[in-house]
């Protein structure tokens, strides 16, 4: 292997992806325990060595092991190293960083309400269309308010206040129905029951920090602790998209480079286009289609081909196709559907090798001069230098205790935002609407008095009604008074009305 390339495994010829092409995307696909999870692994590895930085989320546990050196005294694995092409095998830890979105295994990940804005917080939430349109309606409400919506509180507060004036919302904004309202309420109820409040909020995360090398030229390879995150499938697609999506709207263009600026795995991807919405996939189709020019690879893993809609499928150069199980009419189908995509190598059957393939034995195929896929190969994957596996929660705290990252994140800021804003604007409405109350209360007991004094003759003693009325008029002068002043001119004017 030279130059800027990823030694992916070896059949009849080695299989490189170069890394001038990496930027163009890809696809590892395969049934569970075919293999996914190693190629995701010296992926990480390759990409890593050549000075890219890498994303990845580990959903079981095992790729952690990336930043343990993997098992020296293993034969087995210098043996198919040389299998597989590589001129030297030595076992070597690479730099990770760890994160995680509830901060327990890893650095925080937070992003504001307004970050994810209402598309990502409509596929969150699982709101219908209608529903999007009132939210919608609360952005643009904010925005114009300069409402800042960072956490969970700050949009639960703007639709009780939402809910609270609907008729003044509906004059500037257009209507606004209470059951939408109280669908929202519940949903983000429910999203907060799964944790999601810890993803919401400050300090928000810097994506330059997801694109770090060392000073030996190695890059960072950031691991996503989401064993936890990935039990609210809904949440851990949005937030991936999340993260995809910043990346597409804050780096610049780049162009044509020899290397990727970023390398984005997206595990378990069917997860991200179950039930989504056309608005939903159409975004996902741009963002693909146009980030590889800011020198971001975007690389999906999942079970079946057939996950990934065609319109992002076709954008996907660099494939490595593990075994697919035909035992259901759909499977058959999978598997006539990736025999199409791969460029065909005469004397190979490529429907028959995806069935036929092993365990660590995957399809190949990587654009190559001019960005025009290889012929597929069938290949042995070459073993990863890091250690296949999950790593202690000693080990794990000692690499946290090394990140460049330590304590940036960890501490929870919470400035005044919306919350703070709607509840002062809330006490000054209550302050505002008291005091006329109280000085209408003082009015009327005054007029009461006046009257009843122009009735009486000058020298008669007071009645028990004018009594009363002077009593109420003296105890609107303060705000227990004030009370009491309504409640007994209450009763004296019904007993009037009454006579």
């Amino acid at each position: 292997m030279s130059g800027n390339q990823v030694l992916v495994g070896k059949g009849d010829v080695t299989c490189l992806l170069e890394g001038r092409y990496a930027n163009r995307h890809g696809l590892v696909a395969g049934a569970t325990g075919t293999g996914k999870t190693i190629t995701l692994q010296i992926l990480a590895e390759g990409f890593a060595d050549l000075g890219v930085p890498v994303f990845l989320a580990d959903i079981k546990g095992d790729v952690a092991g990336l930043s343990q050196a993997g098992d020296s005294a293993n034969p087995k694995l210098a043996e198919r190293a040389v299998k597989t092409g590589m001129s030297e095998f030595r076992t070597q830890a690479y730099p990770v960083v760890f994160w995680d979105v509830f901060g327990e295994q890893g650095h925080p990940v937070r992003a504001s309400i307004s970050d994810l804005g209402p598309l990502l917080l409509t596929r969150m939430l699982d709101l219908n269309e209608t529903q999007e349109g009132v939210l919608n309606l609360l952005f643009k409400y904010a925005d114009d308010n300069g409402l800042l919506l960072l956490d969970l509180k700050d949009l639960r507060a703007l639709l009780s206040f939402a809910a609270d004036n609907t008729e003044a919302f509906g004059r500037d904004y257009g209507a606004l129905s209470k059951a939408s309202l109280g669908v929202i309420q519940r949903s983000l109820l429910t999203l907060e029951q799964q944790g999601a409040e810890a993803f919401f909020g400050e300090p928000a995360l810097k994506l330059e920090d997801f694109m770090q090398t060392t000073l030996e030229g190695r890059g960072v390879i950031n691991i996503l602790a989401a064993d936890k995150l990935y039990q609210q499938p809904r949440l851990y697609a949005t937030f991936l998209l999340w993260l995809l999506s910043e990346l597409f709207e804050n780096l610049p263009e780049r162009g044509d480079a020899d290397l990727p600026r970023l390398v984005f795995f997206f595990d378990e991807a069917h997860l991200l286009f179950n039930d989504a919405p056309k608005a939903l996939i159409d975004k996902v189709e741009q963002v693909v289609r146009l980030i590889r020019s800011k020198g971001v690879g975007v690389y999906f893993i999942t079970q079946n081909p057939l996950d990934v809609p065609e319109s992002i499928l076709g954008q996907l150069g660099n494939r490595v196709q593990h075994a697919l199980r035909a035992f259901t009419p759909r499977d058959q189908k999978a598997v006539k559907a990736a025999a199409e995509t791969f460029r065909a190598k005469p004397g190979l059957d490529v429907a028959t090798a995806i069935l036929e393939l092993g365990v660590g034995e995957a399809l190949v195929s990587t654009l190559g001069e001019g960005g025009v896929p290889s012929p597929v190969e069938r290949a042995k994957i070459r073993p990863p230098r890091s250690r296949m596996g999950t790593v202690s929660a000693e080990e794990r705290q000692i690499t946290l205790g090394r990140s460049p990252f330590k304590g940036r994140y960890d501490a929870l800021v919470d400035r005044e935002s919306a919350y703070e804003m709607l509840q002062q604007r809330a006490q000054a409405q209550m302050q505002s609407a008291t005091a006329a109350a109280s000085a209408q209360a003082a009015e009327k007991a005054a007029a009461l008095a006046a009257k009843a004094a122009a009735k009486r003759p000058a020298s008669e003693p007071d009645s028990l009604w004018e009594t009363a009325a002077k009593s109420a008029a003296r105890a609107a002068s303060s705000e227990v008074g004030r009370k009491i002043g309504r409640e007994l001119l209450r009763g004296l004017l019904g007993s009037f009305s009454r006579r």
